[in-house]
C-alpha cells in the first residue's frame, strides 16, 4: 500500500532531479568555455612562455568569453595592462 508520505517524497525527489538537470544544462557551456580557455592559456604558457595570473576574474572572463576571452586575457597580460603575475 502506497502512503501519502511516499508519494510526497517521490514528487520532491522528482522536482529536485529536474531542477538539478536544468541547472546543469544552464552551466554546461560556461564549464566548457572555461576548460577550453584554460587550455589555451596553458598552451600559450607552454609554447610561448606567456604567463598569466589565474584569478577568479580571469576565470570569469574565460568562462564567459571562451577562446576570445582567453585571447583578451593573454593580450592584456602581454602588454602589462592586467593579469600580470
Amino acid at each position: 500500500m502506497v502512503t501519502g508520505l511516499e508519494i510526497l517524497l517521490l514528487v520532491l525527489v522528482l522536482v529536485f532531479v529536474l531542477g538539478a538537470s536544468t541547472i546543469i544544462e544552464t552551466v554546461r557551456p560556461f564549464i566548457v568555455n572555461a576548460a577550453v580557455g584554460l587550455l589555451v592559456l596553458f598552451l600559450a604558457h607552454a609554447v610561448f612562455g606567456v604567463s598569466v595570473a589565474v584569478t577568479p576574474i580571469v576565470l570569469a572572463i574565460v568562462a564567459i568569453g571562451g577562446v576570445p576571452g582567453s585571447v583578451l586575457v593573454l593580450g592584456l597580460s602581454a602588454f602589462g595592462v592586467a593579469f600580470v603575475p
